[in-house]
This record gives structure tokens, C-alpha cells and sequence, in this order.
């Protein structure tokens, strides 16, 4: 794996192929890393926060693969940094914790596609290449009612930064209510 600015382009075809991979799960992040060098990337690893940090510093890369989750704190906190250094860097967010409100808060911080995992590397890669301009197709199945009742639970929850008490009494609703509606799974 290589990381000097240098190595970046790829020889003959101008295009920065460089991607930074940071999740703290190393099996995943080993395997990753080879299967996208064998796609044509120039791959740098980082198993934390601070670290994803430190190598978007060192040389802004034109692609990221960021788990949402990590050990010290919140994959965001990288891409955020990567959109100041590198505008038209591609970021791709991969979390097992996939709802909606992260999503858009992903996306609003620049992220360019989020994936639920597991994700594959076939997968990954057509995230990252993906036309800027290209518009998603409409689901096949669209979310139930239910399921965007859940969602929006969820995003209210997450920004009143977990607590229950305060989620319910924003959403007019009973604590105990409330604490049913999250211990359960999403709907459909």
C-alpha cells in the first residue's frame, strides 16, 4: 500500500485513483484494501478517527471508504474534513446502523453514498465510480408507513443526542411509548 502524493495518478490515465479505507474492524479493512488494489486503487488504511484524520491531512484523497462507527468517534468527522480539504472527493459511508437520519447527515457532510454493510467490494467500487449526476432509479419497493414513522423516530432520537426523555417530549409522546418503539426492529 502506498501513500506519497506522487504515486497518486495513475500512470497514462491522469485519473487520482486514491482511496483512504477507515474502519476499525482490521480483517474487513485488509481484505478491502486488497480487493479494491486489484480494482485499480492506490489504497491507504486507517483503523480510527484520529487516523482517518491524520491521512486525509497528509494527502486528501480523490476517494474514501469510511465506517460510520469507529472505536474514538464518528466516521463523519472524516469525511466533513475530507469535503474542506477536497470538494470533489467521492466518500462512500458504510455502517451496520443504517437509518435514514444518518444517511442524510452522511450525505449533507458530503458523503457521496452510503451503504449498509456488509458491503462488497463489487458494491464499493460501483459507489465510487458512480456518475456525479446521476439520479437513483425509484425504489422497487418503497417504505412501508410504518417504516417512516420508525425513521423519523429514529432521526429525532439521534438529534437529541439519545436521550429518551427528551426524544419522547418532542414527539408528543409517552417515555415508555417511546421506549417500546426503539427496543422493537424497523418495520418493512
Amino acid at each position: 500500500m502506498q501513500d506519497t502524493q506522487s504515486e497518486i495518478d495513475r500512470p497514462g490515465t491522469g485519473a487520482d485513483m486514491s482511496l483512504l479505507l477507515v474502519d476499525d474492524d482490521k480483517p474487513f479493512l485488509t481484505r478491502l484494501a486488497r480487493a479494491m488494489e486489484g480494482r485499480g486503487y492506490i489504497v491507504r488504511i486507517a483503523d480510527s478517527v484520529a487516523a482517518g484524520l491524520a491521512a486525509v491531512e497528509e494527502a486528501a484523497p480523490a476517494f474514501a471508504v469510511i465506517d460510520l462507527r469507529l472505536g474514538d468517534g464518528n466516521g463523519l468527522d472524516v469525511i466533513a474534513r475530507l469535503k474542506e480539504r477536497r470538494p470533489d472527493a467521492r466518500g462512500v459511508v458504510l455502517t451496520g446502523y443504517g437509518n435514514i437520519a444518518t444517511a442524510v447527515s452522511a450525505v449533507k457532510l458530503g458523503a457521496f453514498d452510503f451503504l449498509a454493510k456488509p458491503a462488497d467490494a463489487d458494491e464499493i467500487h460501483a459507489a465510487l465510480a458512480a456518475a456525479r449526476d446521476a439520479r437513483p432509479s425509484p425504489p422497487e419497493n418503497p417504505m412501508s408507513a410504518d417504516r417512516v414513522r420508525w425513521e423519523h423516530i429514529q432521526r429525532v432520537y439521534e438529534l437529541c443526542n439519545r436521550n429518551v426523555s427528551e426524544t419522547a417530549r418532542r414527539l408528543g409522546m409517552h417515555r415508555r411509548t417511546l421506549q417500546r418503539i426503539l427496543a422493537k426492529r424497523a418495520p418493512r
